[in-house]
């Protein structure tokens, strides 16, 4: 049996930057271990935005995971939920909801500087107590990433924005609008006249931190269903991830989560123990998919430095153990890629294609040369509907 393994550095690919020589950081970082798999397999790129769809993380892994997002997509919020247990009921609307940092009416930080879960959580729990309504649960998440179920109202209509993506922009020209956002919109205020003078936010002004401002509600949608990985493509697997969103994509397709120690969804995650994980879950498992949300967030922090070294680390410590352990298998693929672009100059996901290698049995090269947006594109291979790459991968000989 083949086994196969994913390894997505999130955000990762971008656009030539000055302070790399009009190097993109991809092209900028030492990656030996991915640019072996580029030089001895096959490169190119692949849509992993359908036209007309917002480039969030949510839409772009649903595609290279082998599920068309046009056909089965239904928000991002839905798919964090089935992460995090909670059983939605059929007319619930769940959202995504974000602490974030609004200074001068500008978004400043859409993640409230990596607040931590403990303040976090008390924060979106005195929140639910001060809004004192039935319709209204909040659910704790990881750092500024939380989630909110409401009952009893339609949201069909509504339009949000996702605050990673309006960095720089005025919040007030970004507030949810459409049926009943207003409810929404006085839920975002109640909570800045909450956070303002929190003892929370004092501590973290005298650190010299992000405050929490408000909340951000966007991503919503209805409970999500999706067929098992391993009915449509015949092949079992597990996800190692630190994000909701990756965790509810893989428990929606029947994937095993693997969780590791350490693994933070940020640039401190532990690179190295999701290396050993996945070589471990190889042994009981055809697919290990390996995500890691470094290099997306030192984008959204419009940070090239950190991004570079994310895309380093990816590659030492995950590519280059996980690509030698698959070799003692008589047959074995890998893939590595991006799920989308987050360019550090905009700071905001991109729809643009993005670059995928892949080394294995049966794999023949294109164009021998380093893994890049640039050469990527440059060999001519071009998946355009995202969905069918995992065909590729796991069929193709």
């Amino acid at each position: 049996m083949t086994k196969y393994v994913i390894i997505i550095p999130d955000g990762a690919a971008d656009e030539p930057l000055d302070i790399f020589d009009g190097k993109t950081p991809l092209e900028a970082a030492e990656i030996p271990n991915i640019d072996r798999i580029s030089i001895e397999g096959k490169q190119g790129i692949v849509h992993t935005v359908p036209d007309g769809m917002v480039p969030g993380s949510d839409i772009a892994q649903m595609n290279l995971l082998g599920y068309d997002p046009l056909q089965f997509y239904s928000g991002r919020a839905p798919l964090e939920a089935v992460a995090m247990d909670i059983n939605l009921k059929p007319d619930d609307w769940v959202f995504r909801c974000n602490l974030v940092t609004i200074a001068d009416d500008l978004m400043a930080d859409h993640s409230a500087g990596h607040i931590s879960t403990e303040e976090a959580s008390k924060l979106i729990l005195e929140l639910e107590k001060a809004l004192n309504d039935h319709r209204f649960k909040f659910y704790t998440g990881v750092s500024y990433r939380h989630l909110c179920v409401i009952r009893g109202e339609n949201f069909e209509k509504i339009q949000t924005q996702p605050p990673h993506d309006i960095i720089g922009q005025k919040a007030s020209k970004n507030l949810p609008n459409g049926k009943n956002s207003e409810m929404l919109c006085e839920m975002i205020a109640k909570s800045q006249q909450l956070f303002e003078n929190h003892e929370i936010n004092r501590v973290r002004k005298d650190l010299g931190e992000n405050p929490v401002s408000s909340i951000w509600l966007w991503g919503e949608g209805k409970k999500a269903t999706l067929e098992s990985f391993e009915k449509k493509f015949g092949v079992s697997g597990a996800a190692i991830t630190a994000v909701d969103l990756v965790r509810g994509l893989a428990k929606l397709i029947g994937f095993d989560l693997i969780k590791v120690e350490g693994a933070t969804g940020y640039l401190d995650t532990n690179y190295a123990g999701k290396a050993q994980a996945a070589i471990k879950a190889l042994e009981d498992h055809d697919l290990v998919f390996v995500h890691i949300e470094a290099p997306d967030e030192a984008g959204h922090s419009g940070n090239p430095q950190a991004k570079k070294m994310a895309i380093e680390k990816i590659d030492k410590l995950i590519v280059g153990p996980v690509h030698q352990a698959l070799k003692k298998y008589d047959s074995y693929r890998i893939l590595v890629m991006p799920d989308h672009p987050t360019p550090v100059e905009s700071r905001a996901h991109s729809d643009k294609p993005v670059p995928f290698a892949m080394e294995g049995t049966g794999i023949n090269g294109i164009l021998h040369k380093p893994f890049s947006e640039r050469n990527a594109a440059e060999s001519g291979f071009k998946v355009d509907k995202g969905f069918e790459m995992m065909e590729y991968f796991l069929k193709t000989r």
